[in-house]
């Protein structure tokens, strides 16, 4: 009685493995809602860390395009300030101001005499 028992128990382990990996069993959803009802932790896991994931990826292509955006900024006003500078440059050469007193009317002359040095 005991053996047919266990060979029925056997016969019915047998028939439901067969069961879960039938083409019915899995087209119709249940093999899956098995799996995850065994493994829910997991694939809760699993479906957090891809949320980061993505996030992460779409949090570091936005720093990127700050990124670049900035380098942009930074190039062109790294030229505006070398252009600025050539132009103080200019207008301070002795030759530029004196073009610029006579052009204001200004009566201010230049110095015949060297400047002295002060030593202390």
């Amino acid at each position: 009685m005991e053996t047919e028992n266990l060979h029925s128990e056997v016969e019915e382990k047998k028939q439901k493995k067969q069961k879960e990996f039938s083409v019915k069993h899995i087209l119709d959803g249940s093999w899956f809602t098995d799996k995850m009802n065994h493994n829910r932790g997991y694939f809760l896991l699993v479906i957090v860390i891809v949320i980061f994931y993505i996030a992460n990826g779409y949090s570091m292509e936005k720093l990127y395009r700050k990124k670049s955006a900035l380098e942009t900024e930074l190039k062109e006003l790294r030229f505006e300030s070398m252009t600025r500078s050539a132009d103080l440059m200019f207008i301070r050469k002795q030759s530029e101001v004196i073009r610029r007193i006579r052009e204001e009317g200004l009566d201010l002359e230049s110095s015949k005499e060297p400047p002295i040095k002060l030593y202390r």
